[in-house]
């Protein structure tokens, strides 16, 4: 049986961003499990804002078909979101809205959230470590056929949550963490 495929990414791009840190830190604990994991940026995907009008005149921007056909090519995804304003950050939520829209890229059919399965985390320079954009994006994700584990991580005081490694340094973080990270492949395998 081969090994599922997860593909983590960040909602952020922001240099020194604390969840670009967190999915480092889930893309290591994921690489300790059975599973091949594939590490991405949201930099290398860069997309106009979704515009219906935009779309019917140009079609679907190349970067959302490519990042559609790689989150088709994996099992699941760990994705980790910063909290703006109570929810997504726009880049995550316009990344989403885009590759929603894609159902077939070079004449074969994708399906880049239906009958996957999703771990979300999330990283705060306050208290509550981005609780608020876990519900949000649970909620789209779901919508979309996306099957995401009851287990999550919100990294509260995440200025100084890691270490210089950037490995999480809060011990019951940290093994939220590690439970995610199992769930996350052991569903993806199940599912498979």
């Amino acid at each position: 049986m081969t090994m599922p495929r997860i593909l983590v990414f960040a909602g952020s791009t922001r240099s020194g961003s604390f969840t670009t840190r967190l999915a480092g830190s889930a893309a290591r604990e994921l690489s300790l499990l059975d599973c091949e994991v594939t590490r991405i940026s949201l930099e290398d995907y860069e997309l106009p804002i979704y515009n219906g009008d935009l779309e019917a005149k140009d079609g679907i921007p190349d970067n959302a078909l490519k990042l559609a056909k790689l989150m088709h090519s994996h099992d699941g995804f760990f994705i980790v979101s910063p909290e703006y304003n109570g929810s997504l950050p726009p880049l995550l939520k316009n990344t989403i809205d885009w590759v929603s829209r894609v159902s077939s890229v070079e004449d074969e059919e994708v399906s880049p959230y239906r009958g996957k399965v999703c771990a979300i985390a999330a990283a705060s320079p306050g208290g509550m470590g981005g609780m608020s954009v876990l519900y949000h994006l649970r909620e789209i994700l779901v919508r979309l056929g996306t099957l995401v584990v009851s287990e999550q991580v919100a990294l509260g005081n995440a200025g100084d949550a890691f270490d210089d490694l950037d490995k999480v340094t809060n011990e019951r973080s940290e093994k939220l963490l590690v439970a995610t990270c199992k769930s996350l492949t052991t569903k993806a395998t199940t599912m498979r």
